[in-house]
């Protein structure tokens, strides 16, 4: 075989590879710790004041950006079919 086309081929299958797996982490855990309140949902901004709910997550978690492309995707599908 050709070692051009082997190195081609290789090249090619590895961003493949990375996206089927980033796909399927996203289906089997399509949420993931907020990276703000590191999943515990509260932030505190001063020493001294209380805690508050965190506006970027809902309890500490938040979809996945491929989770959100797949389901935008999903609602215009069926949206289309109805």
């Amino acid at each position: 075989m050709n070692p051009h086309l082997t190195a081609a081929i290789t090249l090619a299958t590895i961003p493949v590879l990375i996206t089927l797996g980033y796909a399927g982490l996203c289906w089997v855990k399509p949420v993931k710790p907020c990276q703000r309140c590191a999943g515990t949902g509260r932030i505190t901004t001063r020493v001294l004041r209380r805690p508050r709910a965190c506006r970027r997550c809902d309890r500490g978690h938040r979809l996945r950006t491929g989770r959100r492309v797949y389901n935008h995707f999903h609602r215009l599908r069926a949206e289309a079919n109805r």
